[in-house]
């Protein structure tokens, strides 16, 4: 079988250095330098082509459309990739809310999947919201749907917050 060869070439910034800058700075002015460019996209953002398009305090929105590059042997998007997203966009979330000092990582992810994804979706958004905030959790919940608003994965994350 003869099956011609496509290629992706992608670059990003020492992920080292943006977590030293990300050290001097509140999660939302973070958040909010990667959205208007000052600070690069971590390097996952670069690989798996989604960027970040709006973010307050407690809600963030990623956008990526989905490619071939995507795919999983099926011809659909990869359950991964749409997990990544979701974790992406509820990790940024919960990111906003906290003060300089502070991290989080995430203790689980909960992801259902509505309908399969393709390129012929088109643009993505991933609206990620708080649900709920204390010392030492913080709970974030997640949609992707195409432009339209039409619902093709949706998820909640719980994180822990390291002071």
């Amino acid at each position: 079988m003869d099956v011609e060869a496509c290629s992706r070439t992608i670059s990003w910034t020492d992920p080292a250095k943006l977590a030293e800058i990300a050290k001097t700075m509140s999660g939302l002015d973070y958040m909010r330098s990667v959205r208007d460019g000052a600070i690069a996209e971590p390097p996952v953002a670069r690989l798996l082509g989604y960027h970040v398009v709006e973010v307050e305090e407690g809600h963030v929105v990623l956008e990526m459309t989905p490619s071939e590059y995507h795919y999983n042997p099926f011809g659909t998007v990869q359950g991964g990739v749409a997990s990544s997203i979701l974790d992406a966009t509820t990790g940024a979330t919960v990111y906003t809310t906290l003060p300089v000092g502070t991290s989080h990582t995430s203790l689980d992810l909960k992801v259902n999947f509505v309908r399969p994804i393709t390129s012929r979706v088109g643009r993505m958004r991933c609206d990620g919201r708080i649900v709920h905030r204390d010392h030492d959790i913080a709970i974030a919940e997640a949609r992707l749907t195409d432009i339209n608003g039409e619902l093709y994965v949706m998820g909640s994350s719980t994180c822990m917050i390291f002071r």
